[in-house]
């Protein structure tokens, strides 16, 4: 036995098996990525080895530019690979509809797409052609030269039938000119396929080398041969720009590809000596930002995180100037970047997109604290929702909310009873119970939705002791960043003679002692005392010396006034019988539109026999044209959208 070859045991190594998770990169490829964020030229023949070996545009991408010298015209390109299944359903919609914006063309007004033969490109169109792709490529292309350029409608043409002639396929593209910033800019969204739309199609593959370089040298060439070479003057006067920003330049990058394990030496190159000394000023710059260190009088020593440092720095910059920019003059205390942990009220003094390649959006907020703050938004916002100058509250995630705190408190032996709540409200002397009461219902039936509290009855409800900290753990998981939550459409100027239940309605009613008195503060206090005097001839309320006090119930009764003057309005136009919603009555019919008033937006249910008016929630908005039903519980509604399914706010 021990001498038969058959039962002697082998070991046959198989190939490594994946273990799950993330792919870790080869070594060689992290090495690769950080040498393409520093700006080196790209890999390519020099190397001995093409620069990849898949997709479209290896050979252009190593030919390109072999023409272009040190004077050449630079330009950049910044590229995005969309996977569109990953992508949300609307994204390539919203982006496209953000380009085509207002105020981007020279004299202000809405952009305007093209494409290769026309100057007015139908975007639907071009969406429908590309609903099928498997992704999408989106560039942003700005030369440095710009200004002088003049025709980038023509520059962008010529580019991409290069690009065409590279890639050795038609390109479906369409493309938005802004000039609303210092340089401008050009944006291209190309379709994620081959050929013409007659042909056939595959997905369009673009090599990584091309991406990353070989479009940008296509570009360079492109604005080279338009205005020529950059003289010594314009090169000079490029760096000498660079040498004291406070953000990552080309010459940051030109250090870092210098930089040694003995540091920086700067004794070299005599021959370029004015590219030298706009190095040597640099550092000194660095210097005295604690980026660099001096070893000798031509030997340096950059700072770890020195690049990271600087691109947070330009990133904060370019933030405070758009706040200047959105305050259009005003005065007030900026603030970028802070540890939020109180919310955030005020004016929506501007918005955009704070990274316009990946439609990272920003609003700039007057605040009513008297200060301006410059708020990074979750992604998918929609910015078409937040008008500029409406009233806007942000919250930080995870963060305890009042209402919350008030139902804890309320509730007594694990229920929440809203008669309770009505009796305490009323001996603490509060102008409108009702109403303050609606609004920790609507909080109730959202916690209802996630599972945190029960619906024992009409207006009671089991609280459980740990309250306060599920839903907490349910605001954070809800919200990926700042919840922001629009208050009021319309100017705190168009809310003083308002028939409705206004935002300064509320702060009236409520407390307004986090209202400062400087800034926006000052004009919201203003407002206020505006709006009690319009009040007062409407009999809702009334001065008692300095002190305005309100009518009972007043924001129910302006809103029942506004909703019967919306209803009379909309019996004109559609013949129909505007029948008021009672309380607690139960309404059906099919959501035929929405209307936005000055108390909100509400839903139009027509029965056949009349229609009723009921506070709107996004969510009914997909059952546009169908039959649903709703309940309304003072400010909450319970929505009825299938047999199984109710949503309640």
């Amino acid at each position: 036995m021990a001498g038969n070859e058959e039962d002697r045991f082998r070991v046959k190594p198989a190939a490594q098996k994946s273990r799950g998770g993330p792919r870790s990169q080869r070594f060689v490829s992290q090495v690769l990525k950080q040498v393409s964020k520093t700006g080196a030229r790209p890999s390519g023949k020099s190397l001995g080895r093409p620069a990849n070996t898949f997709g479209r545009g290896r050979v252009a991408a190593s030919m390109a530019g072999q023409r272009l010298g040190p004077n050449a015209r630079r330009v950049v390109v910044k590229s995005r690979y969309v996977a569109l299944r990953r992508a949300s359903p609307n994204s390539v919609a919203v982006h496209l509809r953000y380009i085509e914006r207002d105020g981007v063309t020279r004299d202000g007004q809405k952009g305007q797409a093209y494409g290769a033969d026309t100057d007015a490109a139908d975007i639907k169109a071009f969406q429908e052609r590309g609903q099928n792709d498997r992704h999408q490529f989106r560039f942003i292309v700005s030369t440095e030269d710009g200004l002088e350029l003049k025709d980038l409608m023509g520059f962008t043409r010529q580019l991409m039938r290069r690009m065409e002639i590279d890639l050795e396929t038609r390109l479906d593209w369409v493309a938005v000119d802004h000039w609303d910033t210092d340089n401008p800019h050009t944006h291209i969204v190309l379709n994620g396929h081959t050929g013409g739309p007659a042909s056939g199609r595959e997905d369009l593959v673009i090599a990584p080398d091309y991406m990353a370089h070989g479009m940008r040298l296509r570009a360079s060439e492109i604005a080279t041969e338009w205005l020529g070479p950059r003289t010594e003057a314009e090169i000079s006067q490029s760096l000498l720009r660079e040498v004291d920003q406070q953000r990552l330049t080309s010459l940051d990058r030109a250090l870092i590809r210098q930089a040694g394990a003995d540091g920086i030496d700067l004794t070299g190159n005599p021959q370029d000596r004015p590219r030298q000394n706009a190095l040597r000023a640099r550092l000194q710059r660095l210097e005295r930002m604690c980026l660099a260190e001096r070893m000798n009088a031509n030997r340096w020593k950059l700072q770890p995180g020195m690049a990271a440092t600087l691109d947070a720095m330009g990133q904060r910059e370019d933030a405070l100037e758009t706040v200047r920019r959105a305050l259009n003059g005003q005065r007030r205390e900026c603030v970028i970047d802070e540890r939020r942990i109180s919310p955030i009220i005020g004016r929506i003094a501007g918005k955009g997109l704070a990274d316009e390649l990946h439609d990272r959006s920003y609003l700039v907020v007057d605040g009513i604290d008297g200060r301006a703050h410059y708020l990074k938004l979750p992604a998918g916002t929609d910015l078409a929702a937040l008008p500029v100058h409406g009233i806007v509250e942000a919250r930080p995630p995870g963060q305890e909310k009042p209402v919350d705190r008030h139902i804890a408190d309320v509730a007594r032996d694990g229920l929440y009873k809203t008669v309770d709540h009505v009796a305490q409200l009323k001996q603490a002397s509060d102008n409108d119970p009702q109403s303050t009461v609606d609004a920790h219902v609507s909080r109730l039936e959202a916690l209802r939705r996630a599972g945190i509290v029960e619906r024992i009855a009409d207006g009671v409800w089991k609280v459980p002791p740990d309250l306060l900290q599920k839903a907490r753990q349910h605001d954070a998981q809800k919200s990926s960043g700042l919840a922001i939550e629009l208050r009021s459409h319309l100017p705190i100027d168009q809310q003083v003679r308002a028939i409705g239940a206004t935002w300064l309605d509320k702060q009236l009613v409520g407390d307004a002692s986090t209202v400062s008195g400087q800034g926006f503060g000052a004009q919201v206090r203003d407002a206020i005392r505006a709006r009690v005097d319009f009040l007062a001839t409407k009999g809702l309320a009334e001065w008692h010396g300095q002190r305005a006090v309100p009518a009972n119930n007043l924001l129910a009764a302006l809103r029942d006034r506004e909703l019967t003057a919306a209803g009379k309005a909309l019996e004109q136009q559609t013949g129909q019988t505007y029948r008021p919603l009672q309380d607690s009555e139960h309404a059906t019919g099919i959501y035929r539109r929405s209307i936005l008033l000055a108390s909100g937006r509400f839903a139009m249910l027509d029965n056949g026999m009349g229609f009723r008016l009921v506070p709107w929630r996004p969510v009914v908005e997909q059952k546009l044209g169908q039959q649903v039903s709703a309940v309304v519980r003072g400010q909450s509604v319970t929505w009825q959208l299938a047999r199984t399914r109710a949503i309640g706010l």
